[in-house]
């Protein structure tokens, strides 16, 4: 059984419970192949928050592409980030935002890894 705080140091909170538990069956080597891949397709909150703040300056809505929400991105666009009302809600609920595409990308990669 791998440890994720070995495999995966930066994960904090939340994200790492879930990790945690989507790999606690996994053997060591598919722990290891699924962090190699989790570590490049996960997206930091850090990350989503400063391209968040880029929506105060015009460029509204691009931490919506970041995360695979394309139809959201060109809205914000569009709107000013919906007259910078969802840019600030954004603000609030980065790590949100965050957890929610790497919950995501955790699960694809976890069948991925268990069917090869």
């Amino acid at each position: 059984m791998a440890n994720v705080l070995q495999l995966m140091p930066e994960l904090i909170g939340e994200e790492q419970a879930f990790i945690s538990a989507l790999i606690k069956d996994m053997s060591d080597e598919e722990a290891q192949q699924f962090a190699n891949v989790y570590r490049v397709r996960r997206k930091d909150p850090q990350t989503i928050l400063l391209l968040t703040l880029v929506g105060f300056l015009g460029i509204a809505g691009i931490q919506r592409f970041i995360v695979d929400q394309i139809g959201l991105g060109i809205l914000y666009l569009l709107t000013g980030g919906i007259c910078l009302i969802g840019t600030i809600i954004d603000l609030v609920n980065y790590k949100n935002i965050a957890f929610e595409y790497n919950q995501k990308q955790a699960q694809q990669i976890a069948s991925i890894v268990r069917s090869s």
